[in-house]
């Protein structure tokens, strides 16, 4: 359990907005980052939405990793993405694989405003292990 997650939301994404909406597209880039940075793909999913006319309206995707995942929502109506970057440190520190995805990921996706969170994950201190 012991791991890292960062957390991002882009707004005012100046990529092109074919990458907001193109399922393929962000599929493929996502999947080549995370093999780019050394993480190991087990699975992917990505759906295109549209909206009441038909027209393309954001995407959902999911990399599943052996590290564990990455998801990323667009909203194109809004500029804006969210990105989530999970990986597991059981067989070796993942983090700076994580962090180095994650990066050129929110760079691709050009925000003028990003916010970030990180989270350890399955760190148990001795306050929180129960019995």
């Amino acid at each position: 359990m012991h791991g890292l997650h960062l957390i991002a939301d882009l707004h005012h994404c100046r990529c092109a907005a074919d990458f907001l909406l193109d399922a393929a597209q962000l599929e493929a880039f996502c999947v080549e980052a995370c093999e780019r940075h050394g993480l190991t793909v087990v699975g992917r999913y990505f759906h295109a939405f549209r909206d009441t006319n038909g027209q393309p309206a954001g995407v959902t995707g999911t990399v599943v990793l052996a590290e564990s995942h990455l998801a990323i929502h667009t909203w194109p109506e809004l500029e804006s993405v969210t990105l989530d970057v999970y990986v597991c440190n059981f067989s070796g520190d993942n983090s700076a694989r994580a962090r180095a995805l994650f990066d050129e990921t929110i760079a691709a996706f050009a925000p003028g405003t990003v916010e970030k969170k990180e989270v350890a994950r399955g760190h148990l201190t001795p306050e929180r292990i129960s019995p």
